[in-house]
């Protein structure tokens, strides 16, 4: 699990990909260094609506799992992709924006809780 502060810089609408997936697009700009990055996440199904209460300019911490994949191409090539899945929106003001549980997706389950939240942001 990892979490990041930004400012929400775009808010996409959702997308009912087939019968039984939905997902929804936001940017966030993290501006801590001297070159601001802009990192999108991804909600997925019931998660979709956690970024409603949210206005672009707002402050924001988010709560995030990352997911990979392999896909092969019909041409037989081998590709990799990485999903930045956000679980739990907060507003910076110390009032929590949208909930989620307390606890992350499964997935977060797998990734060593022994390892320590390192990232340089």
């Amino acid at each position: 699990m990892f979490n990041i502060t930004g400012i929400l810089k775009v808010k996409m609408s959702e997308q009912q990909v087939n019968d039984k997936f939905r997902k929804r697009d936001f940017v966030l700009s993290e501006n801590s260094s001297q070159y601001p990055q802009l990192i999108t996440f991804q909600l997925v199904q019931d998660r979709c609506s956690l970024i409603d209460n949210v206005n672009v300019g707002d402050e924001i911490k988010v709560h995030f799992i990352l997911k990979g994949r392999e896909w092969t191409s019909p041409q037989n090539e081998v590709k990799y992709f990485n999903t930045i899945e956000a679980w739990k929106i907060e507003s910076v003001k110390s009032e929590n924006v949208t909930g989620g549980t307390s606890n992350p997706p499964a997935i977060a389950e797998a990734l060593s809780a022994s390892e320590p939240d390192d990232l340089p942001f």
